[in-house]
């Protein structure tokens, strides 16, 4: 059986989850803090960062999401998430980079470090120049998600696919520590109550971070 090392508020964790449960993978889950990570962890990535996928039976693990669902697109046949032709497989993938990438670095990743890091690791107050640059940017990515919703069904084309999940992954983050405003975004709005809406999604809603309850709002999927 796959056992995937996660930690509750890493969005590429979060990503993976996703991806495994509309796929049917059966897994176990190891919650582990990158920053007090046991051992065997490092072992089998030393670089110390969720996801890592592993199987003893198989020998094998697999670390970083985007592998991880690489490698289950390729081996699963249920419900493709990287699908149609090679320029809808591309688009598809240029979003993911650009969740995973700018999204995180942009708005998750500073939220992460001001609102949880400092809170719980470090005993520090949050620094209110750096929240408000996050929200700023947050809003221009949500700008973008609205254009995409707007004049396609899902965000990469007609089908739903792991640009969504990568998308919804980073956004479920930022909405647990209160990071959001949809004032003005009722596209986008509207597609993430979609996708809270899916089965796949309620495990993820339904957790919390000890020390850093999310706002009341976060778990229902008509908000």
């Amino acid at each position: 059986m796959w056992r995937l090392y996660h930690f509750t508020l890493c969005p590429f964790s979060r990503k993976t989850r996703l991806a495994l449960s509309e796929k049917g993978v059966g897994h176990d889950l190891e919650r582990v803090y990158p920053w007090d990570a046991p051992d065997e962890f490092y072992q089998m990535n030393p670089a110390g960062r969720t996801p890592v996928l592993h199987d003893p039976d198989r020998r094998a693990t697999l670390v970083d999401s985007q592998a991880i669902c690489e490698f289950f697109e390729e081996t699963v046949d249920k419900t493709p998430l990287i699908l149609g032709n090679a320029t809808q497989r591309a688009e598809i993938r240029r979003l993911v980079a650009l969740f995973d990438q700018n999204f995180f670095a942009d708005v998750t990743h500073p939220l992460l470090h001001e609102k949880m890091k400092k809170r719980l690791i470090l005993r520090a107050a949050p620094d209110s120049g750096q929240l408000r640059n996050a929200m700023r940017l947050a809003h221009e990515h949500l700008e973008y998600i609205d254009w995409l919703v707007a004049h396609r069904r899902w965000l990469a084309g007609a089908q739903l696919s792991l640009a969504d999940f990568a998308a919804a992954a980073q956004i479920s983050v930022v909405d647990y520590l209160g990071g959001l405003d949809w004032s003005g975004h009722d596209e986008a709005h509207g597609w993430y109550r979609v996708m809270k809406s899916r089965p796949s999604f309620r495990p993820l809603l339904t957790e919390k971070m000890e020390g850093l309850p999310p706002p009341r709002h976060y778990a229902d999927v008509n908000s």
